[in-house]
């Protein structure tokens, strides 16, 4: 069941924020990095950094460059720490085949992986939908719109990650 974008309002303040985009199925990403750099914008992000890719399974080395350059270039720091979260957005819609399912689950087993080896949030908003019409309702809505709560996570979490843990 879809729940509505809950309208909590987080502050970042200064905070850096990177979103990886794939180019397919464009009309669907593209609303949902709409949703999520307007979101990051009113919480007072200090950075949002862009950056597109061909498809969903080319996500997961963009994401792993990224927070290994944020861990090296902090080496005193905590891993990760020039960046509060990193934002992974795509649409993978099933076909006749398992192909979808495949890079659905590698895209899924990566990210994972690669947050927990640098210890930086990366925010999962690559979806695997059945049909368009599972990709309309979650990604070109304002009530349920998927970009806007990767935002959110992202901005939890950057909370959290601030904090002594």
């Amino acid at each position: 069941m879809l729940r509505p974008v809950n309208p909590k309002r987080h502050k970042v303040s200064g905070a850096c924020f990177a979103i990886i985009a794939s180019r397919y199925n464009t009309q669907y990403v593209d609303a949902m990095l709409r949703a999520a750099r307007a979101e990051l914008k009113r919480a007072g992000a200090g950075q949002i950094r862009v950056i597109r890719v061909p498809g969903a399974y080319e996500i997961p080395v963009v994401a792993a460059r990224l927070a290994r350059g944020a861990s090296a270039r902090n080496s005193d720091a905590p891993p990760g720490a020039a960046l509060s979260a990193i934002i992974c957005l795509g649409v993978i819609l099933r076909g006749e085949t398992v192909h979808a399912a495949h890079i659905g689950e590698a895209v899924s087993r990566a990210l994972m992986d690669i947050q927990v080896r640098y210890e930086l949030p990366i925010i999962h908003e690559v979806l695997l939908l059945e049909n368009e019409a599972q990709a309309r309702a979650r990604c070109l809505g304002r009530k349920h719109n998927r970009g806007a709560e990767a935002a959110q996570t992202a901005l939890q979490m950057a909370n959290v990650m601030r904090q002594e843990l």
